[in-house]
């Protein structure tokens, strides 16, 4: 922690000197939590989930086991030299973990289950410490076992998160950093949504962490190049262990045109440039130059009787990726038409299961509501070639 406070001072001495030429990126640090129900306050988490290699690790000196049987997985982090840490299951409540990094697991003590079901069982906070370039790094995950008849599974979240008040534009705001995809590090950039980290800025209230899942999912945005915060574009700086974050006033930025259905009133993109919500004006708005892919797409209209109505298109595959550049613009083919699929099979004689969604252009899942609710759902009507039978059945959700 000493050498950390060192740095820091030596960082604001260099930026005063440089202030005359570039605009000023102040080093802000934030403060490290960990619990072992840490999804119910930084909501917007996703997770590694690992299959047990089938033997016992080569070269990993291990512990004196006590279960039955033993699980064994690798959990990977850009954190350690060796890409990855190895960690163990002995019977069902005790877990064992390279948490030094050394690549064996005999000096490590047993961490026990704080929580078992029939076919699974809970660990956490599990702490490791990396190596960091001003120090030991501590980090804690949220380990769960499945043990099912298909098969056992390690599933492996955060259990640490990074939060604080910065400063931006002379205004003092809350920060959330999130390890979205439980790999150790906080900076993680990608045009793959699940292997891009989370930061979340909001308020001045200090129960911004707890915050309702609907407003945390507002305010959260991907790490990235780039923020937009209160309709201004900052480049960003995301220290790789999560402690400190760095904002300017982006200048200079090189912006490349969108172009879409004008129907369409909302959409958002995001990639290592960071996420970006637009509400497009005639079919057209503007991204940074870049690689993106499409996060989703909204059509909102009024019926005759006053009612909202949202379509929304949402988890795009690679049919979302687009390039945003200078020279020309990116055209997407989104929006209406989408299509009602419906599909029915037959699991035993005289036993039919059906199954109806709403599907884009692209391949893209499609939300339909009114008045923010889901809809009634449609109806099927089935009738026997010689009209004998003939009957309608109303589909449920769930």
């Amino acid at each position: 922690m000493k050498n950390r406070t060192h740095i820091r001072l030596v960082a604001v001495v260099a930026i005063t000197i440089l202030a005359s030429v570039a605009p000023a990126q102040e080093v802000q640090w934030l403060q490290y939590r960990s619990a072992s129900e840490a999804s119910s306050v930084v909501r917007d988490i996703g997770l590694q989930s690992l299959a047990p290699v089938g033997e016992k690790p080569a070269g990993v000196t291990l512990p004196e086991f006590t279960g039955s049987e033993q699980v064994f997985a690798k959990w990977s982090t850009p954190m350690v030299e060796a890409g990855y840490l190895w960690m163990a299951v002995d019977g069902r409540n005790k877990l064992f973990i390279d948490s030094n990094g050394n690549g064996h697991l005999d000096d490590e003590i047993a961490i026990e289950a704080y929580r078992s079901a029939q076919d699974s069982a809970y660990f956490g906070p599990v702490k490791v410490v990396f190596q960091g370039e001003d120090g030991p790094v501590t980090y804690h995950l949220n380990i769960q076992l499945y043990d099912r008849p298909d098969g056992k599974r390690l599933y492996v979240r955060t259990a640490g998160w990074y939060e604080g008040a910065i400063t931006l534009n002379g205004q003092k705001k809350q920060c959330m950093l999130i390890d979205y995809n439980a790999n150790g590090a906080f900076n993680d950039r990608s045009v793959n949504f699940d292997q891009c980290d989370r930061i979340q800025i909001g308020g001045t209230d200090p129960a911004f962490a707890a915050a309702s899942a609907e407003s945390a999912t507002q305010e959260t945005r991907f790490v990235g190049n780039y923020i937009e915060v209160d309709g201004t574009l900052y480049s960003s700086e995301i220290a790789r262990d999560g402690a400190y974050v760095k904002f300017a006033k982006a200048e200079g930025v090189k912006l490349g045109d969108v172009r879409l259905p004008e129907s369409v009133t909302e959409f958002a993109a995001g990639g290592e440039n960071g996420l970006f919500i637009r509400k497009p004006e005639k079919g057209r708005c503007t991204l940074p130059i870049g690689k993106y892919r499409i996060g989703h797409w909204t059509i909102q209209r009024q019926d005759d009787k006053d009612a909202e109505w949202k379509l929304q298109g949402m988890y795009f595959a690679d049919a979302g990726l687009f390039d945003v550049n200078e020279a020309q613009a990116a055209e997407l083919s989104i929006g209406e038409p989408i299509v009602c699929a419906l599909q029915a099979d037959q699991r035993e004689p005289g036993t039919y299961y059906f199954r109806q969604e709403l599907k884009g252009k692209l391949g893209e899942r499609i939300e339909l509501t009114r008045n923010n609710a889901r809809p009634q759902p449609p109806k099927v009507q089935i009738k026997s070639k010689d009209g004998k039978y003939d009957r309608t059945f109303s589909f449920e959700y769930g």
